[in-house]
């Protein structure tokens, strides 16, 4: 351990599912993996399918999975072969029975793989897997784990949104990996969460004493992300990014205040994503009869996700709930005037660089979305302010130099004990 205080660190980065077109963590990894490799540390990356994209001097190793959901080929029945091996068979008997046991499965997974290469890092940083294999991990070699947010929040929402007695209980099999989650953590010495809000929620859902956590914003790439001054704005354009059924991302209450708007203006939703094929979201697009209003762009590539931002009014997040809020952030550094919720940590990353408005209130969306559309003068104000925020306080670089100080704090306490 000579020297680890000043020497570049050997760092496995653990992902059960990394995929950086939809949600978080895949950004997550894409983005912390290049900042900590600038800084002059080595990364490997230990993922799941979907697997991340990452830069070439960035090592990705696979750790293959039944991969159950995905899309091109969804709950499809594995081989006699495949269910030999008993990590699939347990991964197949989970979604059989409704329940997600990716992450208890990946856990197996990166155990295996490493148990006979620890010597080859420094530290284990497990993103959110929080599986009984990073309890097994965490006794051989200094371990971290950031937690993004409690996602007994997705549960309580889910089910409190979900009217039908049956459908709740699928709702508590499917996040019955929570159990599992809230016993590893419970064990973890070190924890890196991305918001006050965030530390204060995991706390308290998972009962663990603050001072185990540091709080690491996570950063914007502004490389990415960026104002497009060339291409002009369209009027009464809003874009969304969230175009899931999860209530927790609260695109239901948006499409309510859409409805409202467009019987006094023209205007425009752009939502980034595809819907869920006969989902809730479609359905009720169908009922207020916005169809003709709302577009959604399926995926799209970094260039033209870019120009979206350009050609929109104003951004809106109408997310119940955010650990961090990274949505936010990247209509921000586009420079576009930003409408987001005070649900979890979003006014943490927004600070008074948006207009704030109460989460799951449609009435209260309609009046800032208005107020935004009808003035350009403030719609100027914010786009500056969001894009000097992004700037001066959410960066990667700056959020690397603090993961690594976690790192060597949690090796140091490691080999102290």
């Amino acid at each position: 351990m000579t020297g680890i205080n000043q020497s570049s660190l050997r760092i496995a980065l653990l992902s059960y599912r990394s995929n950086p077109h939809c949600g978080g963590q895949g950004v997550y990894i894409q983005s912390l993996s290049r900042a900590l490799s600038d800084l002059g540390h080595k990364i490997d990356i230990i993922s799941g399918p979907p697997y991340p994209i990452l830069d070439s001097d960035i090592k990705l190793i696979k750790l293959p999975s039944l991969d159950l959901y995905n899309p091109n080929d969804l709950f499809r029945v594995p081989t006699v072969f495949e269910l030999m091996d008993f990590t699939n068979l347990i991964e197949w008997l989970g979604v059989s029975t409704m329940g997600f046991s990716e992450p208890l499965t990946f856990g197996m997974r990166a155990y295996k793989y490493l148990k006979n290469k620890f010597h080859k890092y420094d530290i284990i940083h497990d993103n959110q897997s929080l599986s009984f294999g990073l309890w097994a991990i965490k006794k051989k070699i200094p371990t971290i784990a950031t937690i993004h947010h409690p996602i007994t929040v997705d549960l309580d929402i889910a089910v409190k949104s979900e009217p039908v007695l049956w459908k709740k209980l699928k709702l508590l099999r499917w996040y019955s990996f929570l159990g599992m989650q809230k016993k590893v953590a419970k064990t973890l010495p070190h924890i890196i969460t991305v918001s006050e809000s965030a530390q204060n929620d995991i706390s308290k859902e998972f009962r663990i004493p603050k001072n185990r956590f540091t709080v690491i914003s996570n950063g914007i790439n502004t490389d990415r992300f960026y104002p497009m001054p060339e291409i002009k704005r369209r009027e009464n354009r809003i874009i969304v990014t969230n175009s899931a059924d999860t209530p927790l991302k609260g695109l239901y209450y948006l499409l309510l205040s859409v409805a409202e708007i467009s019987k006094k203006k023209k205007m425009q939703l752009i939502v980034i994503g595809t819907p869920k094929k006969n989902g809730k979201i479609l359905r009720q697009i169908k009922k207020l009869g916005i169809g003709s209003f709302v577009t959604f762009t399926g995926r799209v590539s970094d260039e033209e996700f870019v120009q979206q931002y350009a050609k929109a009014t104003v951004a809106v997040i109408p997310s119940v709930y955010e650990g961090f809020g990274l949505p936010a952030g990247e209509a921000m550094a586009c420079g576009v005037p930003v409408i987001s919720t005070t649900g979890g940590a979003l006014p943490e990353v927004v600070g008074d660089a948006a207009i704030l408005v109460p989460p799951a209130d449609p009435a209260a969306l309609t009046k800032a979305i208005t107020k935004v559309l009808d003035s350009p003068n403030l719609a100027a104000r914010l786009s500056n302010a969001g894009y000097q925020r992004v700037q001066n306080h959410l960066t990667w670089h700056a959020a690397a130099q603090k993961t690594v100080d976690a790192y060597r704090r949690a090796i140091h306490d490691y080999y102290k004990i």
